[in-house]
């Protein structure tokens, strides 16, 4: 009877998901949907201009045939051509942005996590609030109706907007480590800001951080998008996804490639982005229970 409980208790055992294979299972089953549905929105933004060719004569605007697989657009591009140079300016946009957000949050972050001065955390941070407060799109139409910014001016307010939430969370991440032994350790021991702030802090919050930052380069996305279809940092007839959107939209049901092509673009590499940031965060599977 003894022998029959112990293997029954194996048996149990065996059952229950071991703690790296539904971990695994987890992170892949969000990795490789996300990897896919992001990869090719990603591999026309960046490689698309180096495939685009000459632009050849005009033709009819909003038209399909004579010779242009996707139509033509308001002006009577190739619409295919369009679609090709469109997405670097919205990739490249949100990728300087979000570096742009971490360069300024990271080290005020820091400040905050490890300062014993409450006046120091409070000087920092309280500007942030204040822009927190401000909803993002409203700071940069504001801005933009008064500078006319381009794609870096449109980089620099995206990044401004971002810079509150950023610095918040390496704030809340960096207070943890901040209070562990190690950096009062590292005090006593006199070694400097920058080493306890990104030799030990740095390191242990370098997953949280790498996980906030796919969450910001997503968003940062949708506002470079959403600033683009509205007209900031673009010219009206620039080769972007977004400006392709607007501009074509009138002659949506004549010649819906114009706007559904760059439409479905955003959204994969949107989804896409979400989808690979969830996996990032996913937790792991059911852990082996002893029964």
């Amino acid at each position: 009877m003894a022998l029959a409980l112990a293997r029954s208790r194996r048996g149990l055992k065996a059952l229950v998901v071991g703690p790296g294979n539904g971990r695994t299972r987890t992170r892949a089953g969000g990795f490789l949907p996300g990897l896919l549905i992001v990869g090719v929105p990603l591999v026309l933004a960046l490689a698309g201009p180096l495939f685009a060719g000459d632009a050849g004569p005009r033709g009819t605007s909003l038209t399909t045939g004579d010779g242009h697989r996707l139509g033509t657009d308001f002006i009577g591009r190739d619409v295919g051509r369009q679609v090709l140079l469109g997405g670097r300016s919205v990739v490249l946009v949100a990728l300087a942005s979000t570096a742009l957000a971490y360069a300024v949050a990271l080290p005020a972050g820091f400040v905050c996590a490890l300062t014993r001065r409450r006046w120091v955390e409070e000087l920092l941070m309280r500007p942030l609030d204040v822009l927190l407060s401000v909803p993002s799109l409203l700071l940069i139409l504001l801005v933009a109706a008064a500078v006319a910014p381009g794609p870096a001016g449109l980089a620099l307010l995206v990044a401004l907007v971002n810079i509150p939430d950023t610095a918040r969370i390496v704030r809340a991440a960096g207070a943890e480590a901040a209070s562990r032994p190690a950096v009062e350790a590292l005090r006593m021991q006199g070694e400097s800001w920058a080493r306890m702030a990104f030799g030990y802090v740095g390191r242990s919050v370098a997953r949280t951080l790498a996980a906030d930052a796919g969450v910001r380069l997503t968003g940062a996305l949708y506002l470079v998008a959403t600033a683009a279809f509205l007209g900031v940092g673009v010219a009206p007839d620039a080769a972007d996804w977004a400006v392709m959107v607007d501009r074509n939209r009138a002659g949506l049901f004549v010649q819906p490639w114009a706007v559904v092509v760059p439409a479905l673009l955003i959204v994969a590499l949107t989804m896409g982005g979400n989808l690979l940031v969830d996996a990032a965060l996913a937790r792991p599977g059911t852990k082996e229970k002893r029964i």
